[in-house]
Order: structure tokens, then sequence, then C-alpha cells
């Protein structure tokens, strides 16, 4: 493992905890131009610019060290997860721009190879490559800086689901486990293979798909893992009700829960959750998949019920592990979710 040994941690599972990060956004100044529609006020998952009636901005950005050890791999999986904040807001990815850190003596080749992953994807997303911005570094990490196009009118927020809503979750969990694995070198090649063909999976074709449906609040499950990324979609008003046992995992993903390779990452979710909610009814293995932090991960959708099975017909067209995992309900403890 040449490549993925000269990295301490990988994909998502680097986040800064959701805890500390809040700490640290909460003594920044306060920004007031009207033209800026979404910011990190509601932990959403880009910022959106309005530059005409019809038209606004999105603009992401996401990079990390790598998760694989084949370096295309990674720049596929990269890409993937960066653009993938675009498609949970309903917009449209329009170019992007090359973030890359890189040591000094490691083989350039394996650049070269991250570099035209990202650009693979980039083009089946059809959108344009424009640039970057590259500094040598003591580990690999490569992401990008995306640019993206939405109908102001038709901005899909992360917390504005409605009492009633369906809730669709369009790719399986269980990254970060199977990473875990293996890293311990215990995962098995089909567990190993399932978890690269997921996170290199662009939301594009299930983001296409919400476009002809009510879709009222969506997300894409990141590094916060999918408890953490569903409160925010609760936010105040409302109670996520997700049931464990209608949730798509990838193969093994529950096997390696219940081996105990949990990562640092979704430790941190679960001490940010700590008090939230109860799962005194959830197995310890699922309580680590609810947790596990996922690279590139699917959207979770909170749809209107007289539509909910036509959109999750539609999108299992080509993401056939799309699966209703629960639903909304008025808001009636304190508790943002109920987990079954």
């Amino acid at each position: 493992m040449e490549f993925l040994s000269q990295c301490t941690s990988g994909g998502c599972g680097a986040k800064i905890g959701p805890n500390e990060l809040a700490s640290f956004l909460n003594h920044l100044p306060t920004f007031t131009d009207k033209r800026i529609l979404v910011d990190f006020d509601s932990s959403d998952d880009a910022a959106v610019y309005q530059i005409s009636e019809d038209t606004a901005l999105i603009s992401t950005v996401d990079f990390f060290s790598p998760m694989v050890d084949d370096p295309k791999t990674f720049g596929r999986i990269a890409a993937a997860n960066a653009m993938s904040d675009v498609y949970a807001m309903g917009g449209e990815v329009l170019f992007a721009l090359n973030l890359v850190c890189f040591p000094e003596k490691m083989d350039k080749q394996m650049l070269s190879d991250i570099l035209y992953g990202g650009a693979e994807k980039l083009k089946e997303a059809q959108a344009s490559l424009a640039g970057g911005h590259s500094i040598y570094d003591h580990e690999p990490k490569y992401g990008l800086a995306v640019m993206g196009r939405i109908d102001p009118q038709k901005i899909i927020r992360n917390n504005t689901a409605e009492p009633g809503d369906i809730l669709i979750l369009t790719k399986a969990l269980g990254v970060g486990l199977i990473q875990a694995a293996v890293r311990g070198q215990v995962a098995s090649k089909k567990a190993e293979q399932a978890a690269i063909d997921s996170m290199e999976r662009l939301n594009k074709y299930a983001a296409e798909k919400m476009q002809d449906f009510a879709v009222h609040a969506c997300t894409d499950v990141t590094g916060f893992g999918l408890l953490v990324h569903a409160t925010e979609m609760a936010d105040k008003h409302v109670t996520l009700v997700i049931d464990t046992e209608q949730l798509p995992l990838l193969p093994e993903a529950y096997h390696y829960a219940e081996e105990f390779l949990a990562t640092a990452a979704g430790q941190r979710n679960r001490q940010f959750m700590a008090g939230k909610i109860d799962l005194s009814a959830v197995t310890p293995a699922f309580q680590e998949i609810l947790f596990d932090p996922q690279t590139s991960g699917g959207l979770l959708l909170s749809v209107a019920p007289e539509q909910a099975e036509a959109c999750l017909t539609a999108i299992k067209k080509e993401d056939p592990v799309a699966a209703i995992i629960g639903e909304v309900c008025e808001r009636v403890t304190e508790q943002p979710l109920l987990i079954l």
C-alpha cells in the first residue's frame, strides 16, 4: 500500500467533528449580503449566491486524503464527493477547480493519475475543469472547488422537511466500516469493490430524478454519518423516524460493525449525538452503521408522501439500492430522531 500508507486518515472520515466545528464557526463575524441565499447557518451543503432573478450560483469545496490505494480511483471518488453538494441542492454542476496537496518526494505519476481520475468524473458530469491550485505537503490530498447553477425558486435545502414526508436514501451505508476493514487487511474483495463502486457513483443521476417530484429537503450523507445529517434535516421543527431494518447496507458492513471496526470519525459523531437520541432499542452493530462516516455517500431525500413511491421507483432505475428508510413526523418531544 505505497500510496495509502502515506496517509494517517482518509476520505470524509477525516472531517473535523461537528461539535468542534460548531465551536469554531460560532466565533466568526456575521455577514449580511442579501444576495447570499444559503450559507453555513443551517449547516447546508453549499453556499448559494443570487446573481439575477432566475439564476443563482452554488459554490462548494471538498478535499481529503486518500481512502483507497489506487490514485486514479481516489481521484474519481474525491471528484464525485465534491460535486455531490451541488446535486443535493437540486443544482447543475458548471465547472470546477482542482485542489492538490502532494508530497514532494512521492512518485509524480501518482499525482497525474489522481488528476486524471478527477477529470474523468467531471467529464461524466458534463462539467468542465477550469484550473486549480497545488502545493507540496506531507500527505497527498485532493478535491475540487465546484461551481454550480440553480433557479433561486428551486433550491432544495437540507432542513425544510415537512410532517408526513417519506425519507429515501439513495446509496447503501457502511463505507467507513469497510475501509477500516481494508486498512486492517480483513475486508473481502467483494466488500471492498462494492464500497469503491458506491463512492465513485455520482449523485447526479438520483438528483436528476428527484427534480420531477415534490422533494421538500435533501442532503448528502458524508462524514457526519446518517444520524448527524438526519439531525440537521430535522432542525428544530420535525422528528425523523428511521427504521434500521430498512437501511440499505453494503456487503459485509454489518459484519464489520459487529467486529467493532469502527472509525475515529464515527466515535466523534457518536459523541456529538450523545443525549440527543435514544438508541437503547438499536443493536450495537446498527449503532456503528448509523454513526459511520460516508465518503461520497448518497442523498437523503424528504419527499411528499403521495409522491414517494413514484420518486423511489424513478431513482431505483439507475440506483437500485435506493430505499425508503423512514418518515417525518411533527416534533412532540425534544428528540430530533426516533430510531427503530
